[in-house]
């Protein structure tokens, strides 16, 4: 069985006092999705215990995602501290995308269809 690779880290902080920017691997599933959590729940912190207000997760390169994706952003939301945004950024004719509007996760977390977008608000 092969399993998937992904960065350790899927990105650095932006700028950890207001938004803390997060790349998300090509496919995000059952073999990755606990380990991405803890990683971005690790990362969302800077070290002076300080926390983004807005966490940007980036899904523009995201290729495959199952319903362990939708989990993994609804678990990021229920574990961050109280008052920190999470916006979500998805190709508007890509599969995450997709998967965030099939399974109504759209209607709690805003979607942007670029970066700079979501970055900006």
């Amino acid at each position: 069985m092969n399993a998937v690779t992904f960065p350790p880290n899927p990105s650095e902080p932006r700028d950890a006092s207001e938004h803390a920017l997060f790349r998300f691997p090509p496919e995000i599933d059952f073999s990755n999705a606990g380990d991405l959590l803890d990683a971005v729940l690790s990362r969302a912190c800077t070290g002076d215990g300080r926390r983004p207000r807005i966490l940007v997760l980036d899904l523009t390169g995201t290729l495959f995602m199952d319903s362990q994706g939708v989990r993994l952003v609804n678990d990021m939301r229920r574990l961050l501290r109280p008052g920190t945004r999470v916006y979500v950024v998805a190709r508007p004719d890509g599969v995450a995308s997709r998967v965030l509007e099939l399974t109504g996760l759209r209607r709690d977390v805003p979607v942007y269809d670029n970066l700079p977008e979501a970055m900006a608000a």
